[in-house]
């Protein structure tokens, strides 16, 4: 398995250094930047995430539409719910009826997305969030299970969904199954790429994330000249990539050389880029969800046969304006997300691209005036031609403030794990079961039996 050999090079690399102490993970991560063995999968699959700062509200995202769930919705939050009738026209019609008559629809500014949802290729899944193993409101309110610290939290939250741990983890799942997979690649510099800046997503313990920014790689300082003089450009670059005798002076200009090389690599690529006829928005989302279509497109001619992308956008801490805003917000989603689905299709390759939402943690489902407050449990989306859609996952929430479903105010207490969510995802892409809790260390807390929700 190129796992195997992934690991028996990096613990080569690891050992020829010589090196213990606390100083040692920092160093043989250093080390572990670079090699790529020789490619061992012959096909190509890619897991973009897109994720939603600030938290984002469930309850309007996803709406109840069966009359008893709408009506307590209502009464929850009468400032801000939809009406029923303005739901209609995206009621959401699944395969299979949920239990109890319940139905949901999309906010009127997802609409975009129906038409994915109804050709089968979106599914949404019901109350995700951040768990460290199964949990119920009893244990919840008697403390006798481990639960995330710092619920609610913006940065905790947002790093424990991200890594499974809270600020200041080191990697991320999205790093970590680059780290298993990096080995199948032509270039390993070019399986976990970031096209909205950092996150701990993609940082691997081996595996490092590449930058890229929405007009293609992102050029070193003196990549082709120099006050004007290329002669200079190119000695810097030789004293950047050069030898040196010590051993951090070296892994920098190893990682240093790596970026040169990648930057011309990808930008050459690029350059051949298929002309898309796809029309993406022109907002920042847009246009990060276009590179990563371009950088799928030449795929073939970068070597990479197992790519995880970033992609983000914000604006959805809405205490106060959640009508007001919240809509745009959505549709700013709902329009990019089409755009890049549609762009998989046009080039032939939906079927090995699925595509997924995140963000910190749901919100109330009590209003706050005229906005929510930070929660917990929340909707999310996962579309793509592998996708097993037409069809809600997880269990539907009950509407209301301490019902069985919620921790007070209509915190949703999730009950489909970040874990077990990102676990479907993981296996579709080639993690094996033996790997997952490498990946994902809290999956050994869940019956193996719910590690693959199916939704993919």
């Amino acid at each position: 398995m190129f796992e195997d050999q992934s690991r028996r090079a990096f613990l080569q690399r690891s050992s020829s250094l010589g090196i213990v102490g606390a100083a040692s993970p920092f160093v043989m991560n250093l080390a572990a930047i670079g090699e790529a063995a020789a490619s061992v999968n012959t096909d190509y699959k890619a897991l973009v995430c897109i994720f939603l700062f600030g938290g984002n509200d469930w309850a309007n995202t996803l709406p109840p539409y069966d009359q008893a769930s709408y009506n307590a919705y209502q009464a929850q939050r009468s400032a801000l719910a939809y009406l029923r009738t303005d739901l209609a026209p995206t009621l959401l019609n699944p395969t299979t009826a949920l239990p109890g008559g319940r139905q949901f629809a999309l906010s009127p500014s997802l609409a975009p997305l129906l038409p994915v949802f109804d050709a089968g290729k979106m599914a949404p899944v019901l109350n995700v969030g951040t768990l460290m193993q199964p949990t119920t409101k009893a244990q919840y309110t008697a403390k006798s299970v481990p639960l995330p610290p710092k619920l609610f939290s913006h940065n905790d939250q947002q790093s424990f969904w991200q890594a499974s741990n809270p600020e200041g983890a080191n990697s991320g799942w999205g790093g970590r199954i680059g780290d298993l997979m990096q080995a199948g690649n032509g270039n390993a510099t070019l399986t976990c790429i970031n096209a909205s800046g950092n996150a701990v997503f993609l940082t691997g313990r081996q595996a490092v994330q590449y930058s890229v920014g929405t007009s293609g790689p992102i050029a070193l300082s003196a990549r082709t000249t120099l006050y004007g003089s290329t002669a200079a450009s190119t000695a810097l670059q030789n004293l950047m990539g050069g030898t040196n005798a010590g051993l951090l002076a070296n892994e920098h200009a190893k990682v240093s050389k790596r970026s040169l090389d990648a930057y011309a690599q990808v930008s050459t690529a690029l350059t051949a880029a298929p002309v898309l006829t796809t029309a993406f928005p022109t907002s920042s989302l847009g246009q990060q969800l276009k590179v990563v279509a371009n950088m799928i497109s030449m795929s073939s001619q970068l070597g990479a046969r197992r790519q995880v992308f970033f992609v983000s956008t914000g604006g959805f801490d809405l205490h106060d304006n959640l009508v007001a805003l919240h809509p745009g917000l959505l549709n700013g989603v709902a329009t990019a997300a089409r755009a890049f689905y549609d762009a998989t299709v046009e080039l032939g390759i939906s079927d090995k691209v699925t595509a997924f939402t995140g963000s910190d943690f749901g919100r109330t489902l009590l209003a706050n005036t005229d906005g929510s407050d930070h929660g917990w449990g929340s909707m999310h989306f996962v579309m793509g031609g592998a996708v097993k859609g037409k069809q809600l996952y997880g269990t539907a929430p009950e509407y209301g403030n301490n019902t069985p479903s919620d921790v007070g105010q209509g915190r949703l207490l999730p009950t489909t794990s970040v874990d077990q969510y990102a676990s479907t995802l993981a296996s579709w892409f080639g993690v094996a079961n033996s790997d997952m809790t490498t990946v994902l260390p809290n999956m050994g807390n869940y019956n193996a039996s719910t590690w693959n929700l199916g939704f993919v």
